[in-house]
C-alpha cells in the first residue's frame, strides 16, 4: 500500500519535517535537485544541451540546485528564470547566489530549438490559479518541442489536487515528484500531462495526525499477497456465491461474471438466471444454476439460495423489467449476506435507497459514472472536477463502500481513507469488462475480505489484469474474457 497525498497536504508535511523535525529547507532542495539528476540520467535522455526553467519560488529553488549538479558533471545547462526577483523566496535567491559563485549559466531568452532536454521548474504543488500572460505563451511554444521535457515535483499548470488543467500545461515525458505521488498527477487529465511519474524519497515522511483528511492510498502488486490461499483449505472455506445475473437473450454477462468469480478462487458458484440461459452454461459445468421463467415467483428459491451463500450478486445482464425490480427487491428485502450491487440493478436503485441504506450487511455498489450520475444526480462534470471529495460523500450518505469506476477508479466507504486506483489501461474500456470485475470482487469478499478490502483488492487485480492481458493481446485486441485468464496468472505469480 501506498500513501499518495493532495498539494495541500504536500505544503503540511515539507513544512513540518522543516520546522518541527529540524530539516534545513536547503537540505531538503539538494536532495530533491539530485533526484531529479538521478532520474534524467537513468533515463538515458540525450543531454547535449539542457535549459532550466524555473519561477520565483521554491520549485524553481530545486531547478537550479539541479543547473548546478549538471554543470558540475560536465553538461551544458542554461538556467532561464521566469519569475520576478522581487517574488523571489529566500531560498531561491540562495541558491542563484550558490549556482553564480559555480558559474552557472544563466539567460534572459532562449529558442527551444537549441536543446535536446527542457526542465519545468516553474509552479510546484501551491498553484491554485489560472496561468496566463507571457508565461502562457511560453508553455503552449514547448507544446512544440522535439526533445525531451521534465517536470520538476509536477507539470506547472496541473493542480496538485484535482489534476485540472489551469489555464494551461506543460507537458512533460517524465515528472520527478518528491516524497509522495500527488492527486494531481494521477487523476486525468493530469496524468497525461505527467508521463512516467518517479517518486523521489528527499527525506520528508508522513505524520497522519497532522493531515487534513481524507487520506488516499493505493495499491501495487505486493498487496495482492493478501489473496494467498491457505494450503489446507477446501471448496466451502473459500466461499459461496450466489450470483443473479443474465437475462432473456443475455448470457454473457453472467458467464463472465461468474467465470471470473471462479478463477480468482471462490469455492463454490449458483447462478441465478433465465432458463433461456440453461443450456448456454453447457460451457460451464462448475457452476450451478437456479432457472425462472418469464414473470415466475421465485422468492422460496431466492430465499433459500441466500442462505446457503456466503455472499450475493446482482445486476450483470439482468435489464431493467419488472421481473429484475422483483429480484432486486427480493433481494433488498431478504438478503442478509454481504452484498455486491452492479450494472443494471444499479439502475434501479434510484427510489430505493432507503432499502438500500437499512440492508443489514455490507453493501458495495460499483457504478460506472454514467450510472453514478443517474443515480444521484451528480453530473459526470462535476464528480470530474472533485472526484475524491464527491465519492466520499455519497459512499457516507448511501452507507455503502462505492465503488466509482472510470480511468481512475476511487473506491470509498464513507470513512477517512480513499483508495485510488492506478492499475489497467484503455484497452479494457469494452464489454463484459465490468462484469468481471464484480466477478472479482465477490470472489475476495465470499474468501472472508470485508468490503472495502475485497473492493480495492479487487479494482487492483482486475487492472493488473488489464495491464497483462494489453501485453499479449495488445490494448486495441483485448477482450473482457482476457482479464479472467491473466489474473490467474497474477494471482499465481503471488
Amino acid at each position: 500500500m501506498e500513501r499518495i497525498v493532495t498539494g495541500d497536504q504536500m505544503q503540511l508535511l515539507d513544512k513540518y519535517t522543516i520546522e518541527e523535525m529540524g530539516v534545513p529547507s536547503l537540505v531538503l532542495m539538494e536532495r530533491a535537485g539530485l533526484s531529479v539528476f538521478e532520474a534524467i540520467k537513468k533515463e538515458g535522455f540525450s543531454l547535449n544541451k539542457i535549459l532550466i526553467l524555473c519561477g520565483s519560488g521554491n520549485n524553481g529553488a530545486d531547478g537550479v540546485v539541479l543547473a548546478r549538479l549538471l554543470h558540475l558533471a560536465g553538461y551544458c545547462t542554461d538556467v532561464c528564470i521566469l519569475g520576478k526577483p522581487e517574488k523571489f523566496t529566500k531560498e531561491m535567491q540562495k541558491q542563484i547566489d550558490i549556482g553564480k559563485n559555480y558559474g552557472i549559466s544563466f539567460v534572459k531568452s532562449f529558442h527551444i530549438s537549441e536543446y535536446t532536454v527542457i526542465v519545468d521548474a516553474v509552479f510546484g504543488v501551491g498553484l491554485s490559479r489560472e496561468i496566463t500572460g507571457n508565461l502562457k505563451e511560453i508553455i503552449l511554444e514547448l507544446h512544440k518541442f522535439q526533445g525531451k521535457i521534465v517536470a520538476v515535483d509536477i507539470p506547472s499548470g496541473i493542480c496538485s489536487r484535482t489534476g485540472k488543467i489551469l489555464g494551461c500545461a506543460v507537458k512533460a515525458d517524465l515528472t520527478v515528484t518528491f516524497a509522495y505521488g500527488k492527486t494531481g498527477l494521477f487523476l486525468y487529465p493530469g496524468a497525461e500531462y505527467a508521463g512516467k511519474v518517479v517518486i523521489a524519497d528527499i527525506g520528508i515522511y508522513a505524520k497522519p495526525e497532522i493531515l487534513p483528511k481524507p487520506e488516499i492510498f493505493t495499491y501495487t502488486k505486493g498487496d495482492l499477497k493478501e489473496i494467498r490461499r491457505k494450503r489446507d483449505g477446501n471448496k466451502g472455506s473459500f466461499g459461496k456465491i450466489l450470483l443473479i445475473a443474465g437475462s432473456k437473450d443475455i448470457f454473457g454477462a453472467a458467464y463472465l461474471s461468474g467465470m471470473a468469480a471462479m478463477k480468482t478462487g471462490a469455492g463454490m458458484l449458483k447462478i441465478c438466471t433465465h432458463k433461456e440461459n440453461k443450456v448456454l452454461f453447457s460451457c460451464f459445468p462448475e457452476a450451478m444454476l437456479l432457472c425462472y421463467e418469464d414473470d415466475e415467483n421465485i422468492t422460496k428459491e431466492l430465499s433459500e439460495g441466500f442462505q446457503w451463500a456466503d455472499v450475493i450478486g446482482i445486476g450483470p445482464g439482468i435489464g431493467l423489467g419488472k421481473q429484475a425490480e422483483s429480484l432486486l427487491d427480493t433481494v433488498l428485502s431478504q438478503g442478509t449476506k454481504p452484498l455486491v450491487i452492479d450494472a443494471d440493478a444499479i439502475g434501479m436503485l434510484k427510489g430505493r435507497t432507503e432499502q438500500l441504506k437499512n440492508y443489514p450487511n455490507e453493501v458495495i455498489l460499483t457504478p460506472h459514472l454514467g450510472e453514478f450520475s443517474r443515480l444521484t444526480d451528480i453530473s459526470i462534470k462535476k464528480w470530474k472536477e472533485n472526484p475524491i471529495k464527491i465519492t466520499q460523500e455519497i459512499a457516507k450518505t448511501l452507507s455503502v463502500v462505492l465503488v466509482c469506476k472510470d480511468a481512475r477508479t476511487v473506491i470509498s466507504n464513507g470513512d477517512k481513507n480513499i483508495y485510488l486506483n492506478l492499475s489497467g489501461n484503455d484497452g479494457m474500456a469494452s464489454a463484459g469488462s465490468g462484469d468481471v470485475l464484480t466477478g472479482m470482487i465477490l470472489s475476495l469478499l465470499a474468501q472472508g475480505k470485508d468490503g472495502l478490502k475485497a473492493a480495492c483488492l479487487g479494482v487492483y487485480l482486475h487492472g493488473a489484469a488489464g495491464d497483462l492481458a494489453a501485453k499479449r493481446k495488445g490494448r486495441a485486441a483485448m477482450l473482457a474474457g482476457d482479464l479472467i485468464d491473466a489474473a490467474g496468472q497474477i494471482l499465481d505469480e503471488v
